[in-house]
């Protein structure tokens, strides 16, 4: 048994929706790899929106208190790192986006060039969902910008990139196909 941790994050204000779905089936096979998981659902999480004080980037905590103090602590002890959120309009949903400006000093530090990672040593994964028809979803882009907003994130933050795994068409489909499964099950076993 491993005793690494892994922190699973819902993004998605849809319990069992098909992004649901896919963050329980890599918390499962994390699991049965010996991963402890703690699971945060956002969506149930009061988190106030960035006030833009900048302070955080000096005490690396967010003069704000409220649950962010909770996901803090949870990314600085966890190895790995699993965000699970829908695509809207392009993009991660708003409390995703929050959710990373109030990290802000948690996850970099400012430097006269480029950010410094907080986060290193660390790894990610990104499981996210569109109603977007394969393969235009990806042809006109309905996941890349928040696969982009994703990255952009935990790059800065000095996490390595684990994977990215979409599922699109979730309009005609609010089941996960085995092949869906395997998919990310590899990532996570």
């Amino acid at each position: 048994m491993s005793n690494k941790r892994m922190l699973a994050i819902l993004g998605s204000p849809n319990k069992k929706g098909v992004v649901a779905k896919m963050l329980d089936c890599a918390i499962d096979a994390a699991e049965a790899a010996g991963w402890e998981v703690d699971k945060i659902d956002l969506y149930e999480k009061k988190i106030a929106f960035c006030g833009g004080c900048r302070v955080c980037l000096d005490t690396r905590e967010c003069v704000r208190k409220d649950d962010i103090q909770q996901i803090a602590e949870l990314l600085r002890k966890c190895d790995a790192v699993v965000l699970a959120a829908p695509v809207y309009w392009a993009n991660v949903p708003a409390v995703v986006k929050n959710m990373f400006d109030r990290l802000l000093g948690v996850a970099m530090e400012e430097t006269k060039t480029f950010p410094k990672g907080r986060l290193p040593g660390k790894k990610y994964f990104f499981l996210t969902a569109c109603n977007t028809a394969s393969p235009f979803s990806w042809i006109f882009g309905q996941s890349r910008g928040a696969i982009r907003v994703v990255k952009e994130f935990f790059k800065t933050a000095g996490m390595k990139y684990g994977g990215t795994v979409v599922c699109a068409n979730t309009g005609k489909s609010k089941e996960l196909s085995s092949v869906l499964k395997k998919k990310i099950q590899r990532r996570f076993g």
